[in-house]
């Protein structure tokens, strides 16, 4: 796959981690493979993860190609980027096309990363996640890794303004691989999120203390922070779920 855009955006991006002064810490980068097709599920907690989640495979030096909302994809700017890097478009309504895609991007030997909680968690922990993450290495016979990115979200997530000041850490985890093999996909994904559960709670243990003080808002309810917890979050996303419907609804009276 031929790729001409992906690495000077590469570039470019560390070069602004650079100037808002982005300290990194990575762990089990060495479980992601040099060659060969491989699945990265990452947790999901801000709007730049797919930015800061490529940088899991770095250390290996692999292009990831991430799946991503077709929202993104129609973008006049950020669409053509994003094809450009071959990344893999997602209808949430039919998902049959990427998961084909997935496959073979897979099966051609490629890094692919997904978000098996599909959408933001607002709790900042691992919602419940999708059978898809599994079910997509199972068919292409590839390894699942387990990924977690802490500190994205006290940049830019939802609910809260964009915070660019400068000395954030950012910290990113690689777990063991896990090999589904689709004979049960619940069972498989239930691992999966033990497995995201462990690693995100080993992550917040070792984050800097003076970064996220007791009652910070980036802080899970469980650590001590103000965030929602996870029942709360449901209720928000639920909440903006069907104010979304309402808003679509409206625009299609107003066409008709």
């Amino acid at each position: 796959m031929r790729d001409i855009t992906y690495p000077p955006i590469i570039t470019t991006a560390k070069g602004l981690f650079r100037a808002l002064g982005l300290r990194f810490t990575l762990s089990g980068t060495e479980h992601v493979p040099r060659t060969g097709g491989v699945l990265l599920a990452c947790n999901h907690i801000g709007y730049a993860d797919f930015v800061f989640g490529g940088l899991a495979a770095n250390p290996s030096k692999r292009l990831v190609r991430f799946m991503a909302k077709r929202e993104i994809f129609d973008h006049k700017i950020a669409g053509p980027v994003m094809r450009s890097m071959h990344h893999i478009r997602v209808d949430r309504g039919d998902g049959v096309q990427s998961f084909h895609d997935a496959v073979q991007y897979l099966r051609d030997g490629e890094a692919v990363g997904i978000f098996p909680e599909a959408t933001i968690s607002r709790s900042f922990q691992i919602k419940e996640i999708k059978t898809g993450a599994v079910r997509i290495a199972a068919e292409a016979g590839v390894p699942v890794l387990p990924v977690i990115m802490w500190g994205t979200h006290r940049i830019i997530t939802k609910d809260h303004p964009k915070d660019f000041t400068r000395g954030k850490t950012i910290a990113l985890a690689v777990g063991e691989p896990l090999h589904p093999t689709g004979e049960d996909p619940v069972a498989e994904t239930a691992e999966l999120k033990a497995a995201l559960e462990k690693l995100l709670d080993e992550t917040i243990r070792a984050y800097p203390a003076d970064e996220q003080p007791e009652g910070s808002w980036w802080l899970p309810a469980a650590y001590g922070g103000s965030a929602p917890t996870p029942e709360e979050a449901e209720v928000l996303d639920a909440n903006e779920k069907r104010e979304r419907a309402a808003r679509r609804a409206a625009k299609r009276a107003e066409k008709s």
